[in-house]
This record gives C-alpha cells, structure tokens and sequence, in this order.
C-alpha cells in the first residue's frame, strides 16, 4: 500500500459539482464525473485529461464530496512514495503525468489500482495527456484507463474563458464588467493561468486603489508601456 501526503486543496463546497463552470469544453467531463458520483449507475472508473487549470481537480474533489463527505484525498502523482495507504472509499489520483520513472512506484500504484478495482469501488484519475501518452505508468493501467469513462477538458474557447472570468470573479465577490472581460479576451493569452493572473491582479488593484474594476484600471494593468 503507497502512502503520502494528499493534494493539498481544502475538503470545500467550492470543489462541487454545482459549483464547477460548465462549458462547451467540459461538458462530457462534467456527465461522467456525475455519472460515477452516482450509486445507480454501473460506471466506476473515469480518466480525466486536459491542460492545467482546466476543472480536472475540481472534478475530483466533487466526486470525493459526493461519494465520502469529507473522508476523502486526493493523491497527486508528483508526491506519490511507497507504502501507499489510501484511507478511502474511492481512489483518486490527480497528475498522473507526473508519475516518476520508478518501477516500483509504477507497481504500487498499479497494485493500488487493482486493490479497489477488484472490490467495485470508485476509481477516478486525471492528468495532463491522453491515456496512451502518459509516461512511466504501467501498460496494463493504461489499457484499463481506456475500458473506463475517458473525458477531454479544453477550456480555452471564448465563451469557456469568459465564464471562467466570471465565476473567478464571482469567488471574490467582485464585479468585472462585460466590457473588462471582452478586453481580457482579446490581449490575454489563451492558457487558463494567463486568466487566473489576471484576475487576481485586477482584484488585487481594486483593493489597493479603493475602486470598481473598469477598463482603464484593466489596461493600466496590462499594457505595456513604451
């Protein structure tokens, strides 16, 4: 059994699955996590794949909340050491692309993996590529990864980017207006974190300067000047 620390995220309603931003982009992602959330129905094994900061830990997080309440974590990959020992209902395993090419790591998680198979519980993992990507994992993992529910994020349309601003915003209890957000869109780059920054940046000015986000705070923010 492999024990460590689990991700560090807070057990929070925030990670739920009323909570999480559905778009066009993770929709499926969002029907199959409720799906193995679900005790009537038979599926029990998701892989979630997609870009960093895309909803694939909030997933994790809504299908740990559903099934144990508060008796859950969330393994990443990047901190996995041997023994592993998961105190859990269902295993959840996030950064699976960050597996170490460790053989012995590769075995134990594997023997993890067939422990809660074998039993019928709920088995979720995600990581940054597709199943057959995915380095320093054993073959058969794999090959069971793709008999399961396999579900792609990709947040990085507009309207996925816009309603992530807003619910960033929403978080914060703040208000950036349509014309701030349009703006954001059109000179931020196209990856998630470029939008995390910027939004708490812009919170972090509103703060700072005792006023409403408006497009001239955002530029001030965010063009460079000569």
């Amino acid at each position: 059994m492999l024990k460590q620390q689990a991700l560090d995220l807070p057990v929070n309603p925030r990670y739920s699955f009323e909570t999480f931003v559905q778009c066009d982009g993770n929709s499926t992602a969002l029907e199959f996590s409720r799906k193995l959330a679900d005790p009537s129905e038979p599926e029990n094994l998701l892989y979630l794949y997609g870009p960093a900061g895309s909803g694939k830990t909030h997933l994790l997080n809504a299908i740990g909340g559903k099934l144990c309440g508060n008796s859950y974590n969330i393994l990443s990959c990047q901190d996995l050491k041997i023994p592993i020992n998961v105190d859990s209902a269902c295993l959840l395993v996030d950064d699976l692309e960050q597996m170490p090419d460790n053989p012995d790591l590769r075995n134990a998680l594997w023997e993890e993996f067939n422990h809660y198979y074998a039993k019928g519980h709920i088995l979720a993992f995600a990581g940054r590529l597709p199943p057959r990507d995915i380095p320093n994992i054993d073959e058969h993992l794999v090959s069971r990864l793709l008999w399961g529910l396999v579900a792609h994020l990709d947040v990085s349309d507009e309207h996925s980017r816009y309603m992530l601003i807003l619910k960033l915003a929403q978080d914060r209890h703040i208000l950036i207006p349509d014309d701030v957000i349009s703006w954001l869109l059109s000179v931020l780059p196209r990856d998630v974190g470029s939008l995390l920054e910027a939004s708490d940046a812009l919170y972090r000015a509103a703060l700072q300067h005792k006023c409403r986000i408006n497009l001239r705070l955002a530029k001030e923010l965010f063009i460079t000047k000569p």
